[in-house]
């Protein structure tokens, strides 16, 4: 019995070392060959300081409504370059990055001083600090995949800046991190292998999350996997995207959709392998008077892979809540 009990000892003092002192020995090298985000923008790009984060954001159009567009995890303002041109025909457009993506600064924890940066209620106020920033009162916020859970959360806490409420493919339902990987916040050496981890799934894994996005994925073209790739070139990308994954708890968002007062449409691609459309559908029915629309051979990312048909249901909409505020 002692010697099991010598050798339970030893195992358990094993795996506590493989545990606790094995993580901080596994060198994190530096990321060679990325840049200041500010410095990675295109000739529309536009930067604004917004609750003290350097925000990338772009802005055409002009006039009534004003049309928020909030990206998706993994993506930035260029997955809607194929719908902007004809949206800001019905109004002024605005798109920005996200904390953690695209050309928004990242910065770090230990050098920030207040709120989390990387948290969904710091995006969503985020949001309507741009819309001050801009001298925009009210406006449409469209949200696709987990930016449709910002736009959500950005009406639940501010309510009289949404005039309506789009949703795209919105991951509402379930919204987190799993529970294996919110126990990495308690540990500060998990923690430090994080960046390490997210660059291992950035490169082909990301790619492959691309492809499982589009149900005709012969229309992905090298411009846009060289699109979705590029900001991998801002400093500090890898930092950013892990503490964004740690700090993407449950927000419960669903709880309160009965209260939803403002015109909404709830868009899904038919195909959608990534959030299931019967997730959209049960959306629209949990929302009063949710208009609901399907889109047909068409998977995650309707705006992309099929942005003649998703702008005709969006213009339709748009134009349904101007003739409702005559």
């Amino acid at each position: 019995m002692g010697k099991n009990k010598k050798a339970l000892t030893i195992l358990l003092s094993v795996l506590l070392l493989i545990l606790f002192v094995v993580p901080y020995l596994v060198p994190v090298p530096k990321l060679l060959g990325t840049f200041p985000p500010d410095r990675l923008g295109k000739e529309d790009s536009k930067f604004m300081v917004v609750n003290g984060l350097k925000v990338h954001y772009k802005i055409y159009g002009s006039g009534e409504p004003a049309i928020v567009l909030l990206h998706g995890f993994g993506a930035y303002s260029f997955s809607f370059e194929p719908v902007i041109e004809e949206l800001s025909r019905h109004g002024t457009v605005i798109v920005f990055d996200r904390p953690a993506f695209g050309f928004t600064e990242r910065p770090l924890l230990e050098n920030w001083d207040g709120p989390n940066p990387y948290s969904s209620e710091f995006a969503a106020d985020l949001t309507v600090g741009l819309m001050d920033g801009l001298g925009i009162h009210r406006a449409v916020l469209l949200g696709h995949s987990a930016g449709g859970a910002i736009a959500l959360l950005s009406y639940y806490r501010h309510p009289e800046r949404v005039e309506a409420l789009i949703f795209e493919d919105a991951a509402v339902y379930g919204v987190g991190a799993p529970w294996y990987v919110e126990i990495f916040r308690y540990f500060p050496q998990f923690q430090r292998l994080g960046p390490l981890l997210v660059r291992s799934i950035a490169g082909e894994s990301g790619i492959n999350t691309l492809y499982l996005a589009w149900y005709n994925d012969s229309k992905i073209t090298p411009d846009i996997i060289e699109g979705y790739r590029r900001p991998l070139m801002a400093e500090n990308w890898d930092y950013a995207l892990w503490q964004y994954t740690l700090a993407s708890g449950d927000l419960r968002l669903s709880q309160n959709l009965s209260r939803v007062s403002v015109p909404v449409l709830v868009i899904t691609g038919a195909q959608d392998e990534i959030i299931a459309p019967s997730y959209a559908e049960r959306l629209a029915s949990e929302i009063p008077g949710a208009s609901f629309v399907k889109i047909n051979d068409c998977g995650h990312i309707p705006h992309e892979e099929k942005p003649v048909e998703f702008l005709s249901h969006v213009v339709a909409f748009l134009e349904s809540i101007k003739i409702q505020n005559k």
